[in-house]
């Protein structure tokens, strides 16, 4: 045996070795994700984008990573919202439009995008997705809150293997009822209600209990993030925190407003995102998939409505998008009005509503709520403020229009101002444009709602409506006609 055929096999053992090396340093390489979501939060009631809660563990969170100032989700409901961050699809393309709905056949998620990248996916905490093969989650026990021993359970079993992981943390938090977190922390007497909800004792009390679920979820967050550091992850993990839509109190949640679609966004990662940033790139949650893929070393599917915004996080550009869309269906909801669909489109500064079915009363599980009545027993009472209102959160006109940076609160619409007009036509081509490509034709896809709720799975349309009347959901007069869609454009 000559010197080259002895030096043969430790050459080919160094190079299974080095291929085991690189794969090992790959697998280092690539950044564990965490993403850590409240359940009806108002973007701006955390203490770092100016609200009321005390929320010191995402306030130091913000020091430390970007905080994006205009994110948006699609939906301001439950189910439609965390089908629309799993898929990267908007919501009537996925089929999942209404709340308590389901994925149309074939629909893939983040779980099939991160998997052959070497990544353990999984999800603790509140699910509201389906159907499973859609989402084949690594599911923890707790249906409701992050089981946070799952959850270290996974970081560790993670770092001894080596391998990447990606963690959905959901909690149910700050969702009615409102019975956690210290409301002694906000005395009622002492809060500042938005300028769009009628004061009263009833509201005031809520509000106060609202706040102090903020805090336990802001809590929620301090121990995942402690988790890391305790399991020595910090450094290559890449941490989202956002707040959902809106809270229950009226014209955010079940709403196409800023304080229903918007959103908080925070990210942390280390050595990628500078500590302290802030950023007025417009992205959405259709983003969050994309983003993560490409993150983990993948490369996102064309096929997605979402695109990465990496190069933002990594300081590359400080643009994204130009436009953010939403869509509500009322259709199937707790108390909703029986077909009230609204379409919106926000640019950098102006927010187009489009209420579709605008002559049909708004209802929804707040028209109920105690908060809401005590709203309406004032406006009875002839407040004429209450009355303003209540009537104005019942009845709305076809076109609603807001500057956003002279109106945060949105609460002057200018869609009837002559000054105005060319935006609202240019806003509303774009809705028309992203209604195209969704294939969301307005009210017959509002009418069509109900099959896409997971309830009426196995029913044709006219058994799902049956079904749903027989409930006692919904008028016995359901929308009959049609709206133009170009109305606006011409």
């Amino acid at each position: 045996m000559n010197q080259r055929q002895r030096l043969r096999p430790l050459a080919s053992s160094f190079a299974v070795c080095l291929l085991a090396m690189a794969t090992t340093l790959v697998a280092a390489e690539k950044p564990n994700l965490v993403f850590i979501i409240a359940d009806d939060c108002t973007f701006d009631d955390f203490g770092c984008y100016g609200g009321q809660a005390h929320t010191p563990n995402i306030d130091k969170l913000a020091t430390e990573g970007m905080q994006f100032m205009k994110c948006f989700q699609a939906a301001p409901m439950c189910s439609p919202t965390r089908h629309n961050i799993y898929t990267g699809l908007y919501p009537v393309k996925s089929g999942a439009y209404p709340n308590h709905t389901f994925a149309k056949n074939g629909i893939q998620s983040i779980v099939h995008y991160l998997q052959p990248l070497g990544y353990r996916v999984a999800l603790s905490g509140k699910t509201h997705i389906g159907p499973k093969e859609a989402f084949p989650f690594e599911y923890s026990v707790d249906k409701k809150n992050p089981d946070l021993d799952a959850v270290s359970d996974l970081m560790e079993q993670s770092k001894q293997s080596e391998t990447p992981f990606c963690l959905f943390a959901c909690s149910n938090e700050p969702h009615t009822p409102w019975d956690k977190g210290d409301a002694s922390k906000y005395p009622p007497a002492e809060i500042k209600l938005p300028p769009y909800i009628v004061d009263t004792p009833v509201v005031r009390d809520n509000f106060s209990r609202y706040l102090a679920e903020i805090t336990y979820y802001d809590d929620q967050v301090g121990q995942i993030l402690h988790l890391l550091d305790q399991h020595n992850l910090k450094d290559n993990t890449l941490v989202m925190v956002v707040s959902e839509q809106g809270n229950s109190f009226p014209f955010a949640k079940w709403t196409c407003y800023g304080h229903g679609l918007q959103s908080a966004m925070i990210v942390r990662w280390p050595g990628k995102v500078a500590a302290g940033a802030t950023t007025d790139a417009i992205v959405e949650y259709t983003d969050i998939t994309p983003t993560f893929v490409q993150a983990a070393g993948g490369k996102p599917s064309d096929l997605l409505d979402g695109k990465s915004f990496v190069d933002v996080l990594m300081g590359k550009t400080t643009t994204h998008k130009s436009f953010a869309f939403g869509e509500m269906t009322t259709r199937g909801i707790i108390n909703g009005s029986d077909a009230y669909a609204i379409r919106t489109v926000r640019d950098a500064r102006y927010r187009l509503v489009w209420n579709l079915n605008h002559e049909s009363k708004f209802t929804n599980a707040c028209t109920k709520a105690d908060y809401f009545q005590s709203m309406v027993a004032k406006a009875s009472g002839g407040d004429k403020n209450a009355k303003m209102l209540v009537d104005r959160y019942h009845y709305r006109p076809e076109f609603e229009l807001f500057d956003c940076e002279a109106d945060p609160m949105e609460m002057n619409n200018l869609a009837s101002d002559p000054a105005h007009k060319e935006t609202l036509v240019r806003l509303k081509v774009e809705l028309d444009r992203w209604m195209d490509q969704q294939g969301d034709i307005g009210l017959e896809t509002e009418l069509d709602a109900l099959s896409r709720q997971s309830k009426y799975r196995s029913m044709t349309r006219k058994e799902a409506v049956e079904a749903w009347r027989t409930k006692g959901n919904g008028s016995r007069k359901p929308a009959k006609r049609k709206l133009k869609k170009n109305k606006a454009s011409k």
